[in-house]
């Protein structure tokens, strides 16, 4: 099998302080990860070629700065990375995002399976893997937290609000993954060093036949604000008819109830 994991550079959330008069995200210090949830589908991969042979293509479109996740990325795995840079991917948007990834699918050329994480750690959309496979014009399914692929035929378990549905597609499709659907390995020292070593391919905009007309971001982030949580830090003692009517005299006072 053929297999392309698709994953994003991200700042790391433990990284992010808020300022707190305005709120405002300070980035200054934060380093950069692969998104969490990408691991996912990274590692769902490589399991996959563990078990049925062939190899894992990790694709990424991002800055400049996002050439600093193709070690860590290869480390897990992959045989080779794909790295789409332009600058253009700092402000974009499920849609173009979606787009570039399309157009580095088909310059990659043929291939069996397209991983994505369900969503971003930063922005978490759920809806990059749903447009590549729209313009790819080939079978989703998402909300993958078990999947198995055999004869052509992928069968997955989606896991939804309801319970577990179990469908089967044939190939090639885009699985979305759940974090729960696997534990991404954490590299050797061994596997570090031989990332090194792996094939990586810059592709920019023009190589892929785009232009930056086609890829006009239909959504623009404003601003973002951090969220400040105020614990008033009130203990209710007594029984448990007395610490619930003083439950409820506090939310009263607050306008909760």
């Amino acid at each position: 099998m053929k297999i392309i994991a698709c994953y994003k550079w991200v700042l790391d959330e433990a990284d992010l302080k808020v300022e707190a008069q305005s709120r405002r995200l300070l980035t200054g210090r934060a380093k950069s990860k692969i998104s969490e949830y990408d691991r996912n589908a990274l590692e769902c991969g490589v399991q996959l070629i563990d078990e049925s042979g062939g190899e894992v293509i990790a694709l990424t479109a991002g800055t400049g700065g996002a050439k600093s996740s193709l070690k860590d990325a290869l480390s897990r795995g992959p045989a080779e990375a794909v790295f789409v840079k332009d600058e253009i991917m700092a402000q974009s948007d499920p849609a173009v995002t979606a787009k570039v990834l399309a157009a580095a699918v088909r310059h990659i050329g043929e291939y069996d399976l397209i991983l994505c994480g369900e969503g971003s750690s930063d922005e978490y959309s759920e809806q990059v893997g749903i447009r590549l496979a729209q313009l790819l014009g080939i079978p989703v399914v998402s909300f993958v937290n078990k999947v198995q692929v055999a004869d052509g035929v992928l069968r997955a378990e989606r896991k939804l609000d309801g319970g577990i549905e179990v469908v089967q597609v044939q190939l090639p499709a885009v699985v979305t993954v759940l974090p729960d659907m696997n534990t991404p390995r954490i590299p050797s020292l061994k596997q570090i060093l031989a990332a090194a070593k792996k094939p990586v391919k810059e592709l920019n905009l023009a190589g892929l036949g785009l232009d930056q007309a086609q890829l006009t971001a239909k959504v623009r982030r404003q601003t973002v604000l951090g969220t400040v949580m105020e614990r008033k830090g009130i203990r209710f003692r007594g029984e448990a008819r007395e610490v619930v009517q003083q439950v409820l005299t506090v939310l009263n006072k607050e306008g909760l109830c």
